[in-house]
């Protein structure tokens, strides 16, 4: 079955609408970056890397919808572990 160019035209606009959502999610991700961690609370997210692994998939979308010439892809693979555990506070110290 041939390929249309409609089929084409709306594969694009699907990614660039993807590209939108994960623009939002950015921004979502970079407010909960300067939020107070919660006290006492032994793990917290890691927005930073969530924001990083956002970066990476928005750039493939985008080579993919622009391909440079030539050029080797990033074999970079994403991180995927989002939670940091916190260090102990001093009051949580053996004694």
């Amino acid at each position: 079955m041939p390929v249309l160019a409609a089929d084409t035209t709306s594969e694009h606009a699907r990614l660039a609408a993807l590209v939108r959502q994960l623009d939002s999610l950015d921004r979502l991700a970079e407010r909960g970056a300067v939020l107070p961690r919660l006290e006492g609370s032994r793990y917290h997210f890691d927005h930073a890397r969530l924001r990083e692994d956002l970066q990476r998939v928005r750039a493939g979308i985008q080579d993919y919808l622009t391909p440079p010439r030539a050029q080797p892809r990033d074999t970079v693979e994403l991180s995927g572990d989002y939670r940091q555990s916190s260090p102990p506070s001093d009051q949580e110290a053996p004694q």
